[in-house]
């Protein structure tokens, strides 16, 4: 929301930081300066010929996940794909001559909202300033050289930025649609038949009558090969064992909870003397108490009825001032909570239609008119809105310079805290259903009061529900008992001895960071990969969010044309649909009608309607395009021959055609399709370019 005060500060501010991080980039490398060299000889890849140095890999990285938030995998992953994507265009920037100047390097950095918003970078007239942004950089660069070498680490990717803008602009042009195409497409989308068929489906033939050889589905790989292409991967079996709070756990976490409500006498050995220790309920200093006691500090913010634990919200909220309620669950934890204060209508829900003018803070770009101007309007929609007070929201989406426009101006519930005062003031003073004006540092706003809820305060003494000593000793011996009878037994036989689970995880990549049901785990897959593994070796695991895994390396599976065991299941599927396909042509290779279709085979005939060439889609059966494109060669009342599709063989007979009336003229729609190419294009050229690029990929070797 635009008012939402500190917290809308900090938060366009970190935007702004994000943004300048990805794009300011440039201005260095525009302004004459150069990029930094890496002193690492070692690269993390080579592209075309051209490494990656691994030092300015890792930098990047690292910038990535602390900008970002990612993973060390996923923040990898993305720096991987940004290189990538800047060395196989550096070729064609380099074939065609294509260079960025200043022009074009201003164009990218003045199409980004983050940065043209930023009140620093704007003119006395309110318009974003090039100059100012680049004198911004130059400062940077005495005052705050840490920061500044962090922006010459990023200078390459806006200046291929720039360039790319340049080399989809020339492909761009060279784009055409006619109108004839035009006509095509239209009849493909307008164009539809009717139809009665039969589909005789291939799951109604039972698979046991079907035998397939290892042979047979060796030859169909061979023939199939680019089919079946694998990368590298590997496939493992892991037993888990998590350490998780038992029955006993639980009742005596509960119970030591419990016992820290009630007064309770303790030895001194200092004083010699027995202490009355105050307990939750009694004590004075709740503050003290908790962050004493409890597994979570104490919480001084007040919450709405919304923000409470959902299945004890409607308790929590209705205590008195000093009452407790408790041991509740709440996630992972005990709680026993008592409430300190309630405050009476502090969370309070608007709608606004905010009228900036060109001295509000954080003004949009297109806002000029003066604060006079802006004060007419804001009042002549307030005239309106009283006359007619349904009139609101649509006035809202139409005028309000607010991002709340699109939502009819609500803002939903906020507090004192999180928005301006004299917006806050209003709102306290007056009743659900009053609408005003009032004036803040944003503009002048239209308030309408929707809602009021109270706000209660709770002090929470908390205990987590977590594994006693003697459970995760327990784990720990569980865990290591089966790794050595795994050793020395086939690992599932020793797995069912115990009644363990073992799960099965297949095609893991190299650069995989998760396992199905064991996230963050790294460390497994650098083991499998490592060359000196060998299929058939166990390890065990520590797990980082707590438990154990003993893994065995199931298969190796090597980069080229997969193995008959990887895709036994898919090919024997594609080749009982063929023979099952084959045997159904064969039984009623001599039935010319739909009914005869039916009749032998108990099927039903179904009609569908409205059938068109784009989607390929016929109700009741998916798609279906070649099946479709065959009914669309048929003339009307002519009935097909058993067509093979994807689920069934189908015999199919047009009842009606419908041919759609000519475009007087078709211009505006080669117009629209060939925008629609040209918005396609960059995505299609960068897939293009990285399939027929060279391509050495040594992250696994660091990461």
């Amino acid at each position: 929301m635009a008012l939402l005060g500190k917290i809308r500060e900090k938060s366009i501010f970190l935007i702004i930081v994000i943004g300048l991080a990805l794009f300011a980039f440039v201005i260095s490398g525009a302004l004459g300066t150069g990029n930094s060299d890496s002193t690492s000889n070692e690269p993390i890849g080579v592209i075309n010929g051209k490494e990656i140095p691994l030092e300015n890999f890792r930098f990047m990285v690292e910038q990535t996940e602390r900008n970002f938030g990612l993973t060390t995998m996923q923040a990898v992953d993305n720096v991987w794909k940004q290189y990538v994507r800047n060395f196989v265009f550096e070729n064609q920037f380099e074939m065609l001559g294509i260079d960025a100047g200043r022009d074009q390097i201003e164009q990218v950095v003045s199409s980004t909202e983050s940065i043209i918003n930023d009140e620093r970078f704007t003119n006395e007239a309110g318009f974003f300033d090039f100059g100012l942004f680049t004198d911004f950089i130059v400062q940077m660069k005495n005052s705050n050289p840490q920061a500044y070498e962090s922006w010459k680490q990023q200078e390459l990717s806006i200046i291929s930025s720039a360039k790319e803008n340049i080399y989809f602009d020339l492909i761009k042009s060279s784009i055409a649609v006619t109108p004839k195409d035009a006509e095509i497409f239209y009849h493909l989308e307008n164009d539809n038949i009717d139809f009665e068929y039969v589909k005789y489906p291939y799951s109604q033939i039972s698979d046991t009558i079907f035998r397939f050889s290892d042979q047979e589905i060796k030859n169909y790989i061979n023939k199939n090969q680019d089919k079946y292409k694998r990368d590298e991967s590997r496939s493992l079996d892991y037993v888990a064992f998590f350490e998780n709070a038992t029955e006993n756990d639980i009742k005596d976490i509960r119970e030591s909870l419990i016992k820290l409500t009630e007064d309770r006498l303790e030895y001194n050995d200092v004083s010699k003397l027995t202490d009355t220790i105050v307990g939750f309920y009694n004590t004075e200093y709740l503050n003290d108490f908790i962050n004493r006691y409890s597994d979570e500090e104490f919480d001084s913010i007040y919450l709405a009825k919304g923000k409470l634990p959902s299945d004890y919200a409607e308790i929590l909220f209705n205590l008195k001032i000093g009452e407790s309620f408790g041991p509740y669950k709440d996630i992972n934890s005990f709680k026993i909570s008592k409430l300190v204060d309630k405050k009476r209508n502090s969370s309070i829900r608007a709608s606004h239609i905010l009228i900036s003018h060109n001295e509000s803070n954080q003004k949009p770009p297109n806002v000029n008119r003066t604060k006079d101007d802006a004060k007419r309007l804001a009042n002549k929609l307030f005239r309106q809105i009283l006359k007619n007070k349904s009139k609101f929201e649509s006035l809202a989406e139409e005028f309000s310079d607010g991002p709340s426009k699109s939502l009819g101006g609500d803002l939903g519930f906020f507090t004192e805290e999180q928005i301006e005062p004299a917006f806050f003031s209003f709102a306290k003073k007056n009743r659900i259903g009053k609408i005003g004006v009032v004036e803040t540092s944003f503009g002048f706003h239209i308030i309408k009061i929707v809602d009021k809820q109270d706000l209660v305060l709770l002090a929470n003494l908390t205990k987590k529900i977590v594994p006693s000593e003697k459970t995760s000793n327990e784990v720990f011996k569980n865990a290591t008992k089966f790794e050595m009878n795994s050793l020395n037994n086939d690992f599932k036989s020793a797995a069912q001895e115990s009644g363990y689970n073992v799960r099965t995880v297949k095609n893991i990549n190299k650069l995989d960071e998760n396992l199905p049901g064991l996230p963050s785990q790294r460390r497994i897959i650098q083991w499998v990969f490592d060359d000196n593994r060998e299929v058939g070796e166990i390890k065990r695991f520590d797990l980082s969010f707590g438990g154990y895994v003993v893994v065995k390396l199931k298969n190796i599976n090597d980069k080229g044309v997969a193995k008959v065991d990887e895709v036994r299941d898919e090919i024997t599927s594609e080749l009982l649909n063929k023979k099952k396909a084959e045997l159904i042509i064969k039984d009623n290779s001599n039935i010319t009608t739909l009914e005869k279709f039916a009749a032998k085979n108990k099927l039903e005939i179904i009609t569908a309607n409205a059938v068109n060439q784009k989607s390929g889609t016929i109700v009741g059966s998916g798609e279906e395009s070649f099946i479709v494109g065959k009914a669309f060669g048929l003339d009307e009342l002519q009935t097909s021959k058993l067509l093979i599709g994807n689920s069934g063989v189908y015999k199919l007979k047009i009842t009606k055609k419908t041919i759609a009336e000519d475009l007087p003229d078709y211009s505006s729609l080669a117009l629209k399709l060939e925008n629609e190419e040209r918005k396609n294009l960059p995505s299609l050229i960068i897939s293009a370019l990285e399939n027929v690029a060279e391509i050495q990929d040594n992250r696994a070797f660091f990461y």
